[in-house]
């Protein structure tokens, strides 16, 4: 085999565990996107909270989507130490998966010794930031990739990133609004809007 034909082989894998990469973060934070408005809904129809619910397993099946992406990319980054700016973009769904597990395991404890929680948790934020990083990534992995399967996907990353960043928005909005904003919201949300 020529070292071309090799080269071309690496090149081709490399594309490919990109390309799985991306859609992994994409998909992995429109699953948990999706799972959250099922979750607030479920909270509109008084269903009880607690951790083990349908809609978190959801939540936590795109939180294990986005950590198998940035498995993925750590091998990359490992693999690819030359190119930097890539490794960046792949870093930052690392980063984002990161949070995310750790908020994950945070939020446990938190409905284990309070029950419920309000709309605005710390475990909540932590959560949400690393659904924005993890979305932010995958967007910008996907953009570097030159094939038209990619571009298929690059309106899903856009909307993903756009809608955590919304989330984000929508509950520091809360956070710092507290009173004003949390009467009406409160009945939305049978936890109320506590912060925790």
């Amino acid at each position: 085999m020529s070292l071309s034909r090799i080269q071309n082989s690496l090149i081709s894998k490399r594309q490919t565990l990109l390309f799985l990469v991306s859609i992994l973060a994409v998909f992995g934070t429109v699953t948990e996107l999706l799972a959250g408005i099922w979750d607030a809904t479920s909270h509109l129809m008084r269903e009880p909270e607690l951790f083990w619910t349908t809609q978190h397993m959801f939540v936590y099946a795109g939180v294990g989507m986005v950590a198998c992406s940035a498995i993925l990319g750590s091998v990359l980054i490992v693999s690819n130490s030359k190119n930097k700016i890539l490794n960046k973009k792949l870093k930052i769904v690392l980063i984002g998966a990161i949070l995310q597990i750790t908020a994950g395991y945070a939020d446990l404890i938190s409905h284990d010794i309070f029950g419920i929680d309000g709309v605005v948790s710390i475990s909540h934020l932590v959560l949400e930031s690393g659904l924005f990083l993890s979305a932010l990534g995958g967007f910008l992995v996907i953009s570097q990739i030159r094939n038209q399967s990619a571009r298929k996907i690059i309106p899903f990353a856009i909307m993903s990133v756009l809608l955590s960043a919304a989330w984000i928005v929508f509950n520091l909005t809360l956070l710092f609004g507290a009173v004003v904003l949390c009467v009406p919201v409160y009945e939305m949300f049978s936890s109320g809007c506590a912060v925790l």
